[in-house]
């Protein structure tokens, strides 16, 4: 079963769901806006996902420019997220075993491939 962390108001969000939907994939979608992830689930989360810190932060939202964090600093970055769900990256495909960004959407198909 693969989680799609989604965002329906996003494009890439809604073209990662349709690939995963047109391959047939046993999928749960998560609309982080409505149920956020707390701190412990964001850091299982980024455990699991491949890239950095930085790749699982919009740092071009206004609410990320605002604030002073240091980009490297993961307490730092999950609290931001925490306390605004929107500066997490979208859309997020998780196995369970192991995460990507969806950047391009059809990045979330190397979880097919992998399994």
């Amino acid at each position: 079963m693969i989680t799609l962390y989604h965002n329906p108001r996003c494009s890439k969000s809604r073209q990662a769901l349709a690939l995963l939907e047109e391959a047939g994939i046993d999928l749960s979608v998560h609309r982080y806006l409505q149920e956020p992830l707390d701190a412990e689930q964001l850091n299982a989360l980024l455990d699991r996902l491949e890239g950095s810190l930085k790749d699982l932060v919009r740092t071009n939202e206004a609410e990320w420019k605002a604030q002073d964090i240091d980009i490297n600093d993961r307490h730092a970055v999950i609290a931001a997220i925490v306390a605004t769900p929107r500066l997490m990256q979208r859309p997020i495909a998780d196995r369970g075993d192991h995460a990507i960004i969806g950047r391009p959407p059809e990045a979330v198909l190397s979880l097919i491939d992998a399994a």
